[in-house]
Order: C-alpha cells, then structure tokens, then sequence
C-alpha cells in the first residue's frame, strides 16, 4: 500500500508539473495557438503524398545511423601498415580512413550493418526526393503560392546529392578514389582558376592531404545542418499553405480536406516511420552494398574495372564519356571542353531550368492565381510530355556511365555503343516528349468516352442479325467528377490593335504552343459554371498589366 500510494503521489506531482509547465510557456508563447492549428491541420489521404514521408523518415535514419559511425571513423590521409582482422589485406599501406572504415565493417560490434544501412538510407533518401519533386512537377502543386517551397525543395535535392557524393568518397577505397579523380578533373578544367581551386580543395597536387578531412566536414556538419535548416523551412511552408488535393467530391480550389493531424495522420505517420526503419534494416542485413574491403586501398596508379558511381551522379559519368574529346588551346593553356561542358556547364543549366520552371510557367500562362488542386498528368499535355522527356534525357546518361559494360554484355564496340548513345540523348527526349503528349490526348479522348457512353461492363451481346455490341453503365458520381474538374488554361492571344512587343510575341506563341491541343469535354452549361466555381481561387488576385 505505501509504495502504491508514493506512486500516485509521484504521478499526481508530474500531473501538477507539466500543467504548471505548460502555462508558463503558453504565457510566454504562442504555444496553445500554435497546438491548435497544428493538431487541426487537414492532411489528404493518398499515396502519392508519402513520398515526402519516405524523404524525412529516410534521413532521421542517416542522421541516428551517421551519429555511429562518426564515433568510430578517422577521416585521416595519413598512411600506416594495416594490422586489422582482414586477411586479405594485412601488410597493406593505407590511409586511416581507409583503415578505420575495414575496422568499422569488421571490429565494430554491429559496424557493417549500421554502414549498409546509412548507405542504402542514403539512396532512398535521393531517389525520395526525386521522385517526390516529380510528383509535384506532373501534378502541378509547384504553382502559387508554393514557388518558394519548389525552389527550396530543388535546393534539398541538390545538397542530397552533394551530400551523397562527400559520403560516397570518405573510405578512400579504389573505387571512391577513382570517383575523387575525376572531380578533380572537373575542378581542373574550370578555365583560368581550375588549378587554383582544385590545389585549394585537395590540399596540393592529386591526391593531396586535405580532402578527405574536408569532405568530412562537409559530410558531418556543414550540408547535413543546411539540409535540416531547409527541412524545416519546408515543412513550415506546407502547414502554412497547407497540401495540395486531388479532386474529389467535396474538394475544390478553397479547402483543404483530409484527416485531422491527431490522432489519425499521428497514427498512420508513426507507423509509416517504422515501416521505412524497417525496410531500412532489413536492406542493411540482407544487401550488401559498397564493399570496400574487395577494392582495397586507393592508389593513384590503379583504377578499378567496371567503376561506376551511385546511381544520381551516374548522369554526370555518362556526360563525361558522351561528350566528344573537344580541347581548345588559349595563350598556352588548354581549355577541355570535354571535361567542362557536360560536368559543370549542363548540370548548370538543367539545375537552372529546375529552378525557373514554376515562374516560367506562369509567365506563359499568365495565371497567377492560387491553385489547390493538383492536375491530372494528363490534362496538362505539353508538361508531362516535358517531365518524360527530361526523365529519359537522365536515363541515356545513367546508361551512358556505364557503356562499358553494357557493350561487354551485348558484344559490341565501345565505339558503337558511343554513338548510339549519342544519337538517343538527342532522338529519344523528343520521341517520348511526342509520345507522351499523344498518350495524354488519347487518354482525354477516353474520359469523353468515358463521360458520353459510359464504363464498359465486359458484356458482350449478340443480335438476332448476328451483330456483336458491347453493354456500358454510367459512371459513377465521383468518377465523373475526378474528370470534369479540371482547369485547363486558353493560350494567349495578341492584341487586336496596337504595337506588339516581341517579347509579347514570343509569350504568345510558347502559350499556344503549352495550351493549344486539348480534348474538349462534355458538360453541360450549368457543369461548366460549377468546375469554374470550384476551381476558382479562394480569393481574388488583381493581376499587373503586361507590358
């Protein structure tokens, strides 16, 4: 009896406190307000809205994974005889990085599985971002008022991958050697002050003392604390401008409708948390990824075969060995613009047009409206046809950094394989750009089908006369709304009378050319008025003249 009497009274205390607790800092701030909002907040329920999940939840596992293997790695260049419990390689020169990552794989209690898993982590944690930002290029949610969170989202992808890179080079193996070598060259070929930085980054001449202690830092510290800063920027953002919906009974451009954050989107959250943990580990002790102690230590005179990067620079690989061996010759120094163009100049531009692409679009459109609902892919067919087009330019590169390879396997030339990749970095992007706007149309001309002869049951009929025909049943309400609620812009038309700037000209012709080919569906007058009212922004926006 007394002991359970002490525990009421210890439980009643911290009743007490945390109540005490939680007034003082609501007195202070906003905290009750801000429990309110949040605890309220709609999230809509559909599966292309985990991506984002699958991005954060991958990297709380890289920042608890890393925080282990910091405590046992020495990003040190400094070179000693390894005496570890690795046959194979003892007696063998090589740095301490090197051999603190043979230590960790082998010595460390649990090493190897912690370093698969922040390895394997580290891919999902790009490819989620990838394909989230995906997901809102094709559905549109980039438009306003979310431009900035689409610019901070392509600005997480872009650490994603810088991030990627300094992790992948730390163990100075063979093969992150070999990787490191080439960014060297890339750094070397920046005309005029190449040299210079490639000096100041390495810490002297290839392989240098410096870079792997510098990498780290940039590992540990400098990108993963940009990365967080952005993370919470970006989901500040999302609560404040709240998600974006897909159409729906009840959904239009004005509301926000899912379930409450608490307890249900808490619930599914949490679980969804460790369900990407789980797959996490279970990928960390069943896959084996990255091993190091096959490519040994790193040598400037070897290089190892079949040596391809991770799978998000594998692009820039693929540029390298597509890109003619162009060189020019100024005032003695050589300027390689084999190396230069495809490492530094095209990711400069894709990245770039990344970047733009939301404020491009409006500036063609001249829409600058809120939009809440997210678009169907295939009710904004020039976009899509984009989006793929720029999937399959990425796809021929990642090929393309592993040529050699592939040749070995289809027992052609290097030569051959060269060129046919080249030609398909050109022809393929505008064949799927085609294809994809032809399957967007096809698949608009099949809801009018849809919407004017109904959902074909699988019944098939004979008539007395021996025709054939097939029964249909109307569509159900809420098919029928998914695909008349859509807001499909008109191109731009110029003025009837008056001067015409060429800029305006130019507006014009790219508004037709986006807007131009749609499939007009069936509706009613009385329809048309509801789709515009509900896909009407939730308030007002004058827009500025053009001139």
């Amino acid at each position: 009896m007394p002991l359970r009497k002490r525990k009421a009274q210890l439980k009643t205390r911290a009743g007490k406190a945390a109540v005490s607790g939680y007034g003082a800092m609501d007195a202070r701030l906003p905290v009750s307000e801000l429990a309110r909002q949040l605890l309220r907040k709609a999230f809509p329920d559909h599966w292309s809205f985990l991506l984002g999940e699958i991005a954060l939840y991958s990297f709380v596992v890289l920042l608890l994974t890393g925080v282990y293997l910091t405590l046992f790695f020495d990003p040190s260049m400094m070179e000693s005889v390894y005496t570890g419990s690795y046959a194979p390689l003892q007696g063998v020169r090589m740095t301490q990085a090197y051999t603190t990552t043979l230590a960790i794989s082998f010595d460390v209690r649990g090493g190897l599985l912690i370093r698969q898993i922040h390895h394997w982590a580290a891919l999902v944690f790009v490819a989620a971002i990838a394909v989230h930002l995906l997901r809102i290029f094709f559905t549109g949610a980039f438009r306003r008022p979310r431009e900035a969170n689409w610019v901070v989202g392509v600005t997480l992808f872009v650490l994603a991958l810088l991030e990627g890179f300094a992790g992948y080079s730390l163990p100075d193996d063979l093969l992150s050697g070999t990787g490191l070598r080439t960014a060297a060259t890339i750094v070397g070929s920046i005309p005029v002050v190449g040299t210079y930085v490639e000096l100041f980054v390495f810490g002297g001449q290839f392989p240098g003392d410096d870079v792997i202690p510098r990498l780290y830092a940039v590992h540990i510290l400098l990108v993963p604390g940009l990365i967080v800063a952005l993370i919470t920027v970006h989901l500040m953002l999302v609560v404040y401008l709240k998600h974006t919906h897909w159409a729906g009974r009840g959904k239009t451009n004005k509301n926000a409708v899912g379930p409450p954050a608490f307890p249900h989107f808490t619930a599914k959250t949490t679980g969804f948390l460790l369900m990407v943990f789980g797959v996490l580990a279970l990928l960390g002790g069943l896959a084996q990824i990255n091993p190091v102690w096959n490519y040994g230590p790193y040598r400037a005179d070897q290089v190892s075969g079949n040596a391809q990067p991770d799978w998000y620079v594998g692009f820039l690989e693929g540029a390298l060995r597509l890109m003619p061996p162009w060189e020019t010759d100024i005032a003695g120094h050589t300027v390689m613009w084999n190396v230069f163009i495809p490492t530094l100049v095209l990711p400069g531009v894709v990245f770039t047009l990344l970047f733009l692409y939301p404020f491009f679009e409006q500036w063609v459109t001249g829409d600058r409206r809120e939009h809440h609902l997210c678009d169907r892919p295939r009710n904004r067919p020039t976009r899509t046809g984009l989006g793929v087009a720029a999937i399959v330019f990425y796809a021929v590169l990642l090929v393309a950094g592993g040529n050699d390879v592939v040749a070995f396997s289809f027992r052609v030339s290097i030569e051959v394989m060269t060129w046919i990749l080249r030609i398909a970095l050109i022809v393929a992007p505008l064949l799927a750009f085609a294809l994809t706007k032809r399957l967007c149309l096809a698949l608009q001309m099949r809801d009018r089908r849809r919407l004017t002869e109904g959902e074909e049951t699988g019944q098939v009929t004979q008539s007395v006369n021996g025709d054939l025909s097939e029964s249909h049943r109307a569509l159900s309400p809420t098919a029928r709304y998914r695909i008349l609620m859509r807001d499909v812009p008109t191109p731009l038309e110029l003025p009837a009378e008056g001067p015409v700037s060429r800029r305006r000209r130019l507006r014009t012709v790219l508004s037709g050319w986006y807007y131009r080919d749609f499939v007009e569906l069936p509706a009613t007058d009385e329809q048309r008025s509801r789709i515009a009212e509900r896909t009407a922004p939730p308030e007002p926006v004058r827009e500025p003249e053009d001139r």
